[in-house]
């Protein structure tokens, strides 16, 4: 499978061969929507929380007479039928919401995801992405000149300027090669990565 290689211009300046293990896989669409799901699920934290019937603030006094009133029967107010009262079945902070993937279908996963980038031409492959200095400025002129804006910048690996500059763009997210998620991948228009990342990538998902 042949990337896309761009120069500072954003214009294709020659090609990169790479992995077609990685690159070059069938769009697999339920695998990909499981592993979107699976990913967000076991992320969340599991910190909401709800009363039951016992947990409640309530009076034990019956809130009127068993006879005589129309009403139906009614003996404490922390009734889940009422307004205020308990939860039949309430949330606990300790609930599991973690989903099992397997180490095959991950990577599975995670190559149709390059590999419909690469068809879609949302990928393109840089030399070097790091700024000289620290400065966010000099970081956005960068990728300006690449011809994006909302961009996953996956490098392999993430030095201080490239770090500093880049944390207070706000369309903009920089990912060490083995740092690379589903999500990621999937909610970003244009996705660049730099030469070195590309092999890292071929040699930590193959």
């Amino acid at each position: 499978m042949e990337l896309k290689l761009i120069n500072d211009q954003g214009q294709a300046a020659s090609t990169l061969q790479a992995s077609d293990a990685l690159f070059g896989r069938e769009y697999n669409e339920a695998l990909i929507h499981q592993l979107v799901v699976a990913y967000q699920a076991n992320a969340r934290s599991g910190n909401r929380a709800q009363k039951d019937r016992g947990e409640v603030s309530h009076t034990t006094k019956k809130p009127f007479r068993q006879k005589g009133t129309g009403n139906a029967r009614a003996g404490m107010s922390s009734s889940p039928l009422w307004r205020g009262g308990g939860r039949i079945f309430p949330n606990r902070p300790d609930e599991n919401f973690s989903q099992k993937v397997n180490r095959k279908m991950y990577r599975a996963g995670m190559a149709s995801i390059l590999s419909q980038l690469v068809r879609e031409d949302r990928i393109a492959v840089v030399e070097n992405l790091s700024p000289e200095a620290p400065k966010t400025k000099l970081f956005a002129q960068k990728l300006k000149g690449y011809g994006v804006e909302s961009v996953l910048v996956i490098t392999d690996e993430i030095d201080e300027n490239l770090f500093l500059s880049s944390r207070n763009l706000p369309n903009v997210l920089v990912l060490a090669a083995h740092e690379a998620d589903p999500v990621s991948l999937v909610r970003f228009p244009r996705v660049l990565i730099t030469r070195a990342a590309v092999a890292k990538m071929e040699e930590v998902w193959q």
